[in-house]
């Protein structure tokens, strides 16, 4: 038969519980000193018993360097945490503050739109007005602009065009009399040559 499954809770009894500390204690310090030993592991195990007895078992390095060691790292592990969670929660802070702008934004987008008015009062109605207004009115001046520059744009286009064809009526003009001569001379040679078959026939015969 294997040994009963023992209960954990408060032993009443006086001198049954003075006795099964004094055994637990042991083994306890003993299972401290192994792990220690067998892992190289450094382990400071403190134990007060119900009168307040110390009962404290450290490796080679004193306890005190244990628990100033403890202290370090349950600092840091605390600074961190709290780091963490300020990050996080400036991380949900701004993340409201976005998602609170993209609705407004949104609302003004369906606003201007003409969607979704019968939400908005008399006055409201009136700065939608006005703020259409004035954005037509910087639609309207941006269109004129951009004709202007482009009405400009074509008459230096135009301008460049007449220049270009003053510059070829000119060399024309240059070359048209030189042509007019080339074309003339010919002529002459052809008058010359029809005046000379009359008189062949005056030539007596041998």
């Amino acid at each position: 038969m294997g040994r009963g499954k023992v209960q954990l809770k408060r032993i009443e009894n006086k001198i049954n519980r003075q006795v099964t500390f004094s055994k637990r204690r042991s083994g306890l310090l003993k299972k401290a000193h192994e792990i220690s030993v067998l892992c190289d592991a450094e382990v400071g195990l403190i134990i007060f018993s119900t009168k307040g007895k110390l009962y404290e078992f450290s490796t080679e390095s004193c306890m005190d360097k244990i628990l100033e060691r403890y202290e370090r790292y349950s600092y840091a592990e605390k600074v961190l945490v709290s780091s963490e969670s300020e990050i996080q929660g400036n991380w949900c802070h701004e993340y409201r503050k976005l998602k609170a702008k993209v609705e407004t934004i949104q609302k003004c987008q369906k606003h201007l739109m003409g969607e979704d008015l019968e939400s908005l009062n008399l006055k409201e109605l009136q700065q939608l007005e006005q703020q259409l207004e004035s954005s037509l009115k910087h639609i309207r001046s941006r269109k004129n602009q951009l004709m202007h520059e482009s009405i400009s744009e074509l008459q230096k286009k135009e301008r460049s065009l007449q220049e270009e064809n003053k510059v070829l009526q000119k060399e024309r003009s240059v070359s048209l009399p030189h042509s007019s001569w080339r074309s003339r001379r010919p002529m002459r040679r052809s008058k010359i040559k029809l005046s000379l078959k009359p008189a062949l026939h005056l030539l007596p015969s041998c």
